[in-house]
């Protein structure tokens, strides 16, 4: 493998127990030494009351996520949690510790389920770096319905998407198919972690850069998806095509008009499209 990242997607009830989770991930890591990367689902230690929240930078879990990514060398995902933002509004937001115990990344939610959740709408898409390795974009759940995140990302340079998702409800299975979809039309990894019963309805899936199911966890029960992926695979796939056929992101020539894209108050521009070549290709 050219550029190998080894993952585990703990497919587990919800937690709310900052001492449960950290025993959890060390017992994980402890069977599965060589993950490099580990997710847990959404709102896995937090619910959803403001009382849940604290800010990023200095609050108690905080400080515990990032001395546990540290102390046992992971990059770490523990959901997302309740931020409380220096703004005074509260966020359902994905973060990521980095092995040296650093915090590596924050996303907000753009597309919290409303009418059901509280929380405000982030306004930025995120995707961060594994030295080395490649680079990770964020999604939370319901933005995986929107396929103009995952499209974002792509663009922004993610080889791999870590949807983090807490889906109790029957269109699990159409998220399922979602996975794939983005996977396919974008080409990338999809990783999408689901909470386990009660709290979720489970079916974790890492989907392929050809919207292929590389490994899933079907039903409720709870469980840990491993696998090792290659991110050159991503750079295959978008320079020969999708099956040797789909170039996606060769689609505008520097000749092309602006394409009007009044839903969004602008247009889809060849200058713009051509920017992902150029992420794709710079140093991690």
């Amino acid at each position: 493998m050219g550029r190998p990242l080894t993952l585990a997607l703990a497919q587990v009830p919800a937690c709310r127990d900052v001492d449960g989770f950290a025993e959890h991930v060390t017992a994980t890591l402890r069977r599965f030494p060589g993950t490099r990367l580990l997710a847990y689902p959404e709102l896995h230690v937090t619910g959803e009351s403001d009382m849940d929240a604290e800010p990023l930078t200095d609050g108690p879990r905080h400080r515990c996520f990032a001395e546990l990514a540290g102390d046992l060398g992971v990059w770490l995902c523990p959901g997302t949690v309740a931020e409380l933002g220096a703004d005074g509004h509260v966020y359902n937001t994905a973060v990521v510790y980095s092995p040296g115990g650093e915090q590596a990344a924050a996303y907000r939610k753009v597309f919290p389920w409303r009418p059901h959740e509280p929380f405000r709408p982030g306004r930025e898409f995120v995707v961060f770096p594994i030295p080395g390795v490649g680079r990770v974009g964020l999604s939370v759940c319901y933005d995986a319905w929107f396929p103009e995140v995952t499209r974002h990302l792509a663009w922004l340079g993610a080889e791999l998407v870590l949807n983090v998702v807490r889906t109790d409800t029957a269109d699990r299975a159409q998220e399922v198919v979602l996975a794939r979809a983005n996977a396919t039309v974008n080409q990338l990894f999809v990783a999408s972690v689901n909470a386990a019963g009660p709290t979720g309805a489970g079916h974790s899936v890492l989907a392929g850069p050809e919207g292929q199911v590389l490994a899933e966890l079907p039903g409720s029960g709870a469980g840990v998806l491993t696998a090792v992926i290659d991110l050159d695979t991503v750079t295959a796939v978008r320079r020969h095509g999708s099956f040797g056929v789909t170039r996606v992101w060769e689609q505008m020539r520097e000749d092309d008009e602006p394409i009007p894209m009044p839903l969004y108050g602008g247009a889809l521009t060849p200058w713009a499209w051509a920017a992902a070549e150029r992420r794709r290709t710079a140093p991690s």
